[in-house]
């Protein structure tokens, strides 16, 4: 069991450090969304044109996503995960200097292939610092910056363009990722070599130390889509995080489009479900722990987290219909159920695989979600583009959770390791 005082330890600490990084690539994801009507002022961008800009992205996002998981399985986490942390804060620094719809679409496609490794690292240094027990909770933390950088994202960004022109919002987003780097490079190390790492820790831990993942053999990734776990988690993942992208990315348009706001009261309401986001991260993580210590088995405490992430997701169908106030409510929820849904999610390549195949599983996962944003996002655009509204694009979003749930009882039977992955 996790006690306040081992919060402070080595691994926790890399966990809120991994957590900061995360928060750093939601707000920098978030900068087009919220000054997408600053932008418009030098730079016309159109739905559908919106569309194809976070599709860049994601398209991206998702090649690197699997790229980015068979990088930290070579390079290691330390190094993998400092090199995509420069990548992607150049890339979004890149973005003020866009002056035309195709230079800001490149810088687009640039931030998504950095920030395509984030969260497959973050699965790998799950894998390497945390006991089973512990590591939903961790993945929480670190999903839990998600939230924090989504929170931050609107009333910052709408701040800085009040005091200086919109792409002061990509210089300073791009320069507090580079800041992070230098104190990754200080905290992180393999735990048998972290320096800070005492007698207490090591027992707690001595799971993880017992199995290191480096001495054993490569798994290509052909041998890992023999199984069907890896095929049900992608999909479920693709179709999620169809969700997911919608509400991130168009959260603040819809705002702007439907609800009448401007940006600065965009600023003032749009954190609100990010908020949300982060208790899901952590409700969501810490309940599947809370089950395991209750006795639960890993497969039960898993699934019924997951189900119960799923059931509130429905919900959104009623935004359209609902007074602006309940409408942030409503989103509030979904953003919470989605996020408590991930968190789990991703925790699952940890829980099924060995180590050394849990940061290519983790991409192959994470690929199958960001192609589920550029596969929605498109329709989306061209739904919005030909006038059909909103509600036709809530009604499906609402329905994709559940399936999602469905889907894995289908192809994950049971979460257990596999003992044979070759």
């Amino acid at each position: 069991m996790t006690t306040a005082s081992s919060r402070f330890s080595v691994r926790w600490t890399i966990a809120y450090l991994i957590s900061i990084a995360i928060a750093i690539s939601y707000f920098d994801r978030n900068t087009l969304g919220v000054a997408v009507k600053a932008i418009q002022q030098n730079i016309p961008i159109s739905d559908p044109q919106y569309a194809w800009l976070t599709s860049a992205f994601l398209i991206a996002y998702g090649l690197m996503y699997v790229g980015g998981g068979k990088l930290i399985d070579i390079l290691g986490t330390r190094r993998g995960f400092f090199l995509i942390m420069i990548w992607w804060s150049l890339a979004c620094a890149s973005h003020g200097l866009a002056t035309t719809f195709g230079m800001l679409a490149f810088s687009r496609l640039m931030l998504g292939m950095g920030e395509g490794g984030g969260f497959p690292a973050a699965t790998k240094a799950v894998a390497e610092w945390f006991p089973v027990r512990e590591r939903a909770t961790a993945m929480g933390i670190i999903n839990a910056g998600t939230a924090v950088g989504g929170v931050a994202a609107p009333p910052l960004i709408a701040a800085i363009l009040a005091m200086a022109p919109w792409p002061w919002v990509f210089y300073v987003s791009g320069a507090a990722g580079l800041l992070w780097t230098v104190w990754w490079l200080w905290e992180y190390q393999m735990p048998e070599k972290h320096p800070r790492l005492g007698t207490a820790e090591r027992e707690v831990i001595r799971e993880v130390l017992a199995t290191p993942g480096k001495k054993e053999p490569e798994i290509p990734w052909l041998h890992l889509l023999r199984y069907r776990q890896v095929w049900g988690l992608v999909t479920a993942k693709f179709l999620t995080d169809a969700a997911w992208y919608f509400y991130m990315f168009w959260l603040p348009k819809y705002l702007y489009d439907t609800r009448g706001f401007d940006t600065k009261t965009v600023g003032y309401f749009a954190w609100i479900p990010f908020a949300a986001a982060g208790v899901g991260c952590l409700v969501g993580g810490w309940f599947s722990s809370h089950l395991i210590r209750r006795g639960f088995s890993l497969n039960s405490a898993r699934k019924v987290a997951l189900g119960a992430s799923a059931a509130v997701m429905p919900l959104i169908l009623f935004v359209t219909m609902s007074p602006v106030e309940w409408a942030i409510v409503l989103f509030s929820i979904a953003f919470f159920g989605q996020q408590s849904w991930s968190t789990l999610v991703m925790i699952l390549p940890a829980d099924i695989f060995p180590r050394r195949a849990v940061g290519s599983v983790a991409g192959l996962v994470g690929f199958g979600g960001a192609m589920g944003g550029v596969v929605f996002g498109l329709i989306v655009g061209q739904m919005l583009g030909a006038g059909t509204g909103y509600g036709p694009v809530f009604a499906i979003a609402g329905t994709l959770h559940v399936a999602a749930f469905l889907l894995i009882l289908a192809t994950v039977p049971k979460v257990e390791p596999l003992e044979a992955v070759a």
